[in-house]
């Protein structure tokens, strides 16, 4: 069984920056693709950055330039750094981490972007 934690959200204004970072536990087998998904209220959830084992990444147009995705593969940890942040950002962050089969979700952190 494989548990991903997030951390690292919270209340930032707008133009500062935050780290998220999430981890997870047990094996996740060759696979490991992990990555951040965000859902605003009222909005479908969408993906983020995504990094693969091979350190291949995926951003969504709105962040490119200023969210930057990596990983710690020994620790089976995936961090997002998000500067220049902006309200619109605001939303929970979910961080997804993939076996062979199945793809892990953990239960999300918030980041608010208010002044």
């Amino acid at each position: 069984q494989v548990q991903v934690v997030e951390s690292g959200g919270g209340l930032v204004q707008p133009g500062g920056s935050l780290r998220l970072s999430c981890t997870a536990s047990g094996s996740i087998g060759n696979s490991g693709a992990m990555g951040w998904y965000r859902q605003a209220p009222g909005k479908q959830r969408e993906l983020v950055a995504g990094l693969t084992r091979g350190d291949s990444t995926t951003y969504a147009d709105s962040v490119k330039g200023r969210f930057t995705i990596s990983r710690d593969n020994a620790k089976n940890t995936v961090y997002l750094q998000m500067n220049s942040l902006k309200p619109e950002d605001t939303a929970v962050y979910y961080c997804y981490a993939d076996s062979t089969f199945i793809r892990y979700w953990g239960q999300g952190t918030q980041v608010t972007v208010s002044s």
